[in-house]
């Protein structure tokens, strides 16, 4: 049982470090408890779909998240995360939730980033997104919080041991830890340097055995190995999954509209992006539509499966990306006029790969399908943004429109009554 889990929990990853940490906790029996973080700062994109997905394995392995207290005075207290967490206070019988944990302080100290005006919004507004994904994926609401971390860096404990890692941490292994994260400048604001040692540090606070993050964030999770036993902390495992390549190349980059698909993005805009995408035929090493698949839609469609098997039931866990007629185990389906070879069913990203590499896969056929099955695992969040006032009000705060003229104030004319005196 204990192998299982562990292979839940590690699969589809790019990297594990100090994987026999979860090892020892899972054959002890326990829980392992983890926490992913992102800071609210460019709008969230269909890349998120790579770690939120990873959750939905974390959850059925078993894994334990919890948001910290208010106010951290006792750090014997379980917690665990991936962006998701949750108190259980010093017992294992409790249920486990998930917490997304919201960094609004590390996004206004990566080089202002999201300005401090900006902060309580945009937190607000990944808040709406995460739920509406954590929805449509079929994960239970009720097994996740969302905790931002102001609610405890700005503690005494926690600014005294900052403090502390301040008088410990070079200048050096500060901006090399943040350089694939923390936005490169010519001359470096001090915020970006205290960037990893906050990150660091979360792990000790929200007291969890794993974090969980992109393959981008490894210079500050070894910093954070490196570091915490220097302040008699324990040292972290951690899980790395692999970055999304944006569709003009490069990674999926918030700040970067031409890479991404927006989550609030809509179906003529999707097709529309996914047509412009580079996909050349045949080529399969610098392909951001095929390893959209590999990343996002065949471990969507896999994790639907699944819970299918285990008898899960709603149309949040019915197959998406594949026509009625397709064979039971069906992944995704290629669906394509019968002149062209009719549609094609896939079980295996691999073997998809294969075909395209051979060119027995035309890019078009491709870019049509995905297009289409990333309009269907948007449906279900669009929908809700369209049905949430609240969230409407909060994205037009929170990522104001660039152009948008500033109003003009309208002058207050007053009147005055005077009196007229007559002799």
């Amino acid at each position: 049982m204990a192998d299982e889990k562990y292979e839940l929990i590690t699969r589809r990853l790019q990297e594990v470090l100090g994987g026999d940490i979860i090892k020892a906790i899972l054959a002890e029996g326990r829980s392992p408890k983890c926490y992913w973080g992102s800071a609210p700062t460019g709008r969230p994109h269909l890349g998120y779909f790579v770690p939120l997905t990873k959750i939905a394995d974390f959850l059925r392995a078993g894994v334990a998240v919890c948001p910290p207290p208010p106010i951290v005075t006792d750090l014997s207290f379980l917690i665990s995360r991936s962006q998701f967490s949750s108190l259980v206070c010093n017992t294992l019988n409790r249920p486990a939730f998930m917490t997304d944990w919201l960094s609004d302080v590390h996004a206004f100290l990566d080089n202002l980033k999201a300005p401090l005006e900006l902060v309580a919004y945009r937190t607000k507004y990944y808040k709406f997104i995460l739920l509406a994904v954590f929805n449509s994926l079929g994960i239970p609401v009720s097994k996740l919080r969302l905790v931002e971390g102001s609610s405890y860096q700005l503690t005494k404990e926690y600014n005294l041991d900052n403090y502390k890692l301040c008088a410990t941490v070079t200048e050096h292994d500060a901006k090399k830890a943040g350089a694939e994260v923390v936005k490169q400048v010519e001359s470096p604001l001090l915020s970006g340097l205290l960037y990893p040692g906050l990150q660091a540090l979360d792990e000790q606070y929200l007291g969890v055995d794993f974090q969980f993050g992109g393959v981008d964030q490894r210079k500050i999770f070894t910093f954070a190995e490196l570091y915490l036993p220097r302040l008699g902390y324990a040292k972290r495992a951690h899980l790395m999954n692999a970055m999304v390549p944006g569709l003009a190349g490069g990674k999926m980059s918030s700040s970067d509209p031409n890479s991404k698909i927006d989550f609030l993005d809509s179906p003529e805009l999707v097709r529309k992006k996914i047509k412009a995408a580079f996909c050349e035929e045949g080529n399969v090493e610098d392909n951001g539509i095929l390893a959209f698949a590999e990343a996002v839609l065949f471990p969507i469609s896999e994790l639907r499966r699944d819970r299918l098997k285990e008898g899960a039931e709603g149309a949040e866990f019915s197959p998406l990306f594949t026509t009625p007629d397709a064979p039971e185990g069906t992944l995704f389906t290629i669906d394509r006029d019968s002149k062209f070879g009719g549609p094609t069913h896939y079980s295996d990203y691999m073997d998809m790969k294969a075909d395209f590499k051979s060119k027995a896969l035309h890019p078009k056929d491709l870019k049509s399908s995905v297009a289409a099955a990333i309009n269907k695992i948007l449906d279900p969040i669009r929908k809700s943004f369209q049905e949430n006032e609240e969230w409407q009000k909060i994205e037009k705060l929170a990522y104001p429109d660039p152009n948008a003229k500033p109003e003009k104030k309208k002058k207050k004319v007053c009147l005055v009554e005077s009196d007229m005196v007559m002799n």
